[in-house]
């Protein structure tokens, strides 16, 4: 394929005037990628409403139907499904898994391959090739699985074969590239004959919050989970072909992680923006996020709406803060829409606790500094994280920023493009991954602005 030319890049629009907008954010890709594999565990039919509809969604969907799973898209809401198990709890061996480039399919449905009645293929997108699975396989490994590598040991693609049996124990892994290696362990856990305990062996473990959201999700599916986060360590009571079951129908939330760049823009563009439908509760990392505004100099209210919701609203700032030294291991799935905003902040900033960002779909923070530094701003990375320092906005300019495949690295440029003025995305289709329109959804932000 040859080189795609600046004319077939996308202009990332300016910010004119003060924005004054609601955007409704899709439903969000974690759960509902946890919410389908629960629900694939089960013995009973689940309606999953809310559902996000994406590239990342759409490959899990299509992972379970490849073992065995009957999943009923409903023809006049596509946001909801219906997910039909297997009659006796069995999944089909055999298949072949495409994971694409989506870290939820690849680290939790080898856990369900464990189930299968034969060997599972695994393969991906070339850029998965370079995601670590070592940690989960060699999890699986001592529970009885059979891999075989058939490129570099310790990624995709593979090939898994189940045990006969799977006889809960004690798993020990390091899980400092991953949370999703513990969650995909939990979840498999559920359909095990006695307790499962899991321990994380690593000195780091990155994205707590996701861990927490998989052990909410499998209680709410009837699961006693032990998390014992001080020691690393998580305990399961396995009920076997028993297996979990949500219940008969299940609401999935906004991705609060997908609201992060339209909140940001409220502070690199000015104005308002309000994502409606807003969780009181959640364990969603993006639910951090209005505190963090708020650090940022962001004046952030939840109204009701008058109809049993809530909405965040977001107001910017005459001036966006530097966060000096600042923890995100929480959230470090939204540390570009972050990173965005500190590119125009009136102070230094030091990231820390996201080294295994290094693992996602791509080096976030070298491809953060690279594309920092493109438009003439200042990066640098740090052992942990990123630092970023202020630069005057008139010394920035215009270049053609590249996603790398990256969904949060193509919403990450449009949020610089809002300030500076040339800015054009290579592949702005990525954010496919868990927004089908992004694009549609950033023009029309900016021009509520300009019609409020």
């Amino acid at each position: 394929m040859g080189t795609m030319t600046v004319e077939e890049t996308w202009a990332a629009p300016q910010a004119t005037e003060s924005l004054n907008a609601e955007v409704t954010v899709p439903g969000s890709k974690s759960l509902s990628n946890r919410y389908l594999v629960l629900a694939a565990l089960g013995s009973r039919p689940v309606r999953l409403t809310g559902l996000l509809r994406s590239r990342d969604t759409d490959l899990m969907i299509r992972s379970l139907e490849a073992l065995g799973v009957d999943c009923r898209i409903d023809p006049d809401n596509p946001t909801s499904l219906e997910v039909l198990p297997p009659a006796d709890g069995r999944f089909t061996g055999g298949a072949r898994v495409d994971c694409g480039l989506a870290g939820t399919v690849m680290r939790f449905v080898p856990g369900l391959a464990m189930l299968a009645d034969g060997p599972t293929r695994f393969d991906g997108d070339r850029q998965a090739y370079h995601r670590p699975m070592g940690p989960l396989l060699d999890g699986l490994a001592q529970l009885g699985a059979k891999i075989e590598y058939l490129g570099e040991e310790g990624f995709l693609p593979f090939v898994l074969t189940p045990p006969d049996h799977l006889t809960g124990r004690v798993v020990t892994i390091d899980s400092s590239a991953s949370s999703q290696f513990i969650s995909g362990l939990l979840l498999l856990a559920a359909r095990a004959d006695g307790t499962m305990t899991i321990v994380h062996s690593g000195e780091h473990l990155p994205s707590l919050p996701h861990i927490a959201m998989t052990v909410e999700d499998l209680r709410q599916a009837g699961l006693e989970v032990m998390a014992d986060e001080a020691h690393c360590r998580w305990s399961v009571e396995g009920r076997g072909a028993a297996g979990t079951q949500l219940p008969n129908r299940v609401q999935v939330e906004p991705d609060l992680s997908n609201a992060a760049p339209f909140l940001g823009a409220a502070l690199i563009g000015g104005g308002q923006v309000c994502v409606p439908n807003w969780p009181d509760r959640t364990t969603q990392p993006g639910g951090l996020l209005p505190r963090y505004l708020e650090t940022l100099g962001a004046t952030v209210e939840m109204v009701p709406d008058g109809q049993g919701g809530t909405s965040c609203w977001v107001t910017g700032g005459d001036v966006i803060h530097g966060l000096g030294d600042f923890d995100l291991s929480p959230a470090g799935e939204i540390v570009p829409s972050i990173a965005a905003m500190l590119v125009f902040a009136d102070g230094p900033s030091r990231l820390h606790g996201i080294a295994h960002l290094r693992g996602h779909e791509t080096n976030r923070l070298k491809a953060l500094v690279t594309e920092i530094t493109k438009v003439g701003g200042c990066a640098r990375e740090l052992d942990d994280g990123l630092a970023i320092e202020p630069v005057p906005i008139q010394d920035m300019h215009g270049a053609v920023m590249e996603t790398y495949a990256d969904h949060r690295m193509a919403t990450f440029a449009a949020m610089i493009g809002l300030r500076i003025p040339g800015v054009r995305v290579r592949n702005i289709g990525t954010t496919a991954k868990t927004m089908p329109d992004f694009p549609g959804m950033w023009a029309g932000m900016l021009s509520e602005g300009r019609r409020g």
